[in-house]
Order: C-alpha cells, then sequence, then structure tokens
C-alpha cells in the first residue's frame, strides 16, 4: 500500500485544523451536521444523476484500488519475462507451458500461454490491447465520477449557504442568534471547497496516475510476451523493456497527464 494519499489527507486537514487554531477558532466548529450531509450526499446525487448505478460501483472500486494500490518495481515486471525469453530461446516455446503457473501476474500468465498456444502474433496483440483499452475505459469512469464530484461539491456548497442565509433572514428579529447562524450558513460553502480540493479532485488525479502505471506496464508485458514468442535474445528484451521504464516505473509521464 502506498500511503502517499493517507498522508497527503492528513496533512492537508491538519494544515486546515492548525490554521483555525492559530486564529483563535476550533476545528470542532466546522463539524456541523446539515452542511456536511448537504454537501456530501447532494454532490453523490448531482454525480449519479449525471451517470449510472455501475459507473458509481467503478468509481468505488478504483477509490479502493487507489488506496490499496502499492508502487509496483519494474523489475517485478521484466526479471520474468527475461527468463522465460532465456528457457524459450534454449528449450523451445513449448517448454514454458510448465513454468507458465509460477508466474504471479495474470495478465502475464495470460500472454504467454497464448504464446504458447501457438496464437498469432497479431491477434495475440489485439486480444491484449483490448484488455488495456478496457482498464483504461474503466479507470476513465472511476476517475471521472471524482473529478465530476470536485465540480460539483463547492456550488452545492454555495446553495446550502444561500439556504442557510435564508434562514438568517428569517431570524432577523432575534439578532443574538445571527452570529452563529451566518457562521453556520458559510460552513457549506467551506464543506464544498474543502471536499472538493482535499478529496475529491486529488482521489480523480490519483486514479488516472495509476491506471497509466497499469497500462504501461500491461503494455510493457505484450511487448515481452510477442519479443519472446518471436525468439528474441533474452539480452535484447530485457533491454528493450528497460529502455521503456523511468526510474519510477513503466513510462507513464503522457498517460498520466
Amino acid at each position: 500500500m502506498d500511503v502517499a494519499t493517507i498522508v497527503g489527507l492528513v496533512v492537508a486537514m491538519a494544515a486546515i485544523f492548525v490554521s483555525m487554531i492559530l486564529e483563535g477558532g476550533s476545528p470542532m466548529s466546522i463539524f456541523l451536521i446539515p452542511p456536511m450531509l448537504l454537501v456530501i450526499v447532494g454532490t453523490f446525487g448531482a454525480c449519479m444523476a449525471g451517470g449510472t448505478i455501475p459507473s458509481m460501483k467503478t468509481a468505488f472500486s478504483w477509490l479502493a484500488f487507489a488506496f490499496r494500490a502499492k508502487p509496483s518495481d519494474p523489475e517485478e515486471i521484466v526479471d520474468p519475462l527475461v527468463k522465460m525469453a532465456d528457457k524459450a530461446r534454449r528449450e523451445g516455446l513449448l517448454s514454458l507451458e510448465a513454468a507458465i503457473d509460477e508466474v504471479e501476474d495474470p495478465f502475464m500468465q495470460r500472454g504467454l500461454q497464448m504464446a504458447v498456444d501457438g496464437t498469432d502474433p497479431d491477434d495475440l496483440y489485439d486480444i491484449l490491447m483490448a484488455e488495456v483499452r478496457a482498464k483504461k475505459a474503466s479507470a476513465a469512469v472511476g476517475a471521472s465520477f471524482w473529478t465530476d464530484a470536485g465540480g460539483y461539491a463547492p456550488t452545492i456548497g454555495i446553495v446550502g449557504t444561500v439556504m442557510g442565509l435564508i434562514h438568517v433572514l428569517e431570524n432577523l428579529s432575534e439578532p443574538d442568534k445571527l452570529g452563529h447562524l451566518i457562521a453556520a450558513a458559510f460552513v457549506a460553502t467551506l464543506w464544498g471547497v474543502l471536499s472538493a480540493n482535499v478529496f475529491f479532485l486529488p482521489w480523480g488525479k490519483r486514479i488516472k496516475y495509476l491506471a497509466a502505471m497499469e497500462a504501461a506496464k500491461m503494455e510493457l508485458v505484450i511487448d515481452g510476451v510477442l519479443a519472446i514468442q518471436a525468439g528474441s535474445n533474452p539480452r535484447v528484451v530485457a533491454t528493450k523493456l528497460r529502455s521503456k521504464m523511468t526510474p519510477a516505473g513503466p513510462n507513464v509521464v503522457a498517460e498520466a497527464a
């Protein structure tokens, strides 16, 4: 698990609370159920209105993945492929049949199995790339849900503030309550902006980045499997795969942008 998301959320919330304390306020003053309920439930409702139930399930699945995912070591991809390339070159492609079960990556397993089964290289590429495109499409749906939430939340927060100010105007005859009511009204705007910029938009960005990494890793596997099927030299396979990596992993800069 990569702790960057959790640490980032903790740091952002700590900065907000510490700033409030330094200004003489109380962090507990923003934890008001009505504005929080309006912003969170209202935002989810707006997102659902613009999508479907399956798309919402996809969004939460990708969010769970975003919290669980850990940075992958590129060598975890390269090493097994190079070993398979060496074995196939020395003993033939069919010799990989028994070794495929030892491969941990399911996508790599499927690719190697198709290569051993004699699948045409063009068909193998098309089938595996279809999986890559499907993963990208699924991630796009998941990320879009949270980025949309980041767009809706501030506006819904403003709606909550307007509703609060209407309540203030209804109580002008009780001046002693006005300060509290006005402060409570603006809490909705606070939660709208806070949830968008601390939660929803960063979650969408993280899903996009992790999906790009996953897709790049899968494309790396495809290159390796095709090279093995073609009988390439293991050193050539290793060089080809490593040339497509950045120090942080497969080259995903363009895809994640």
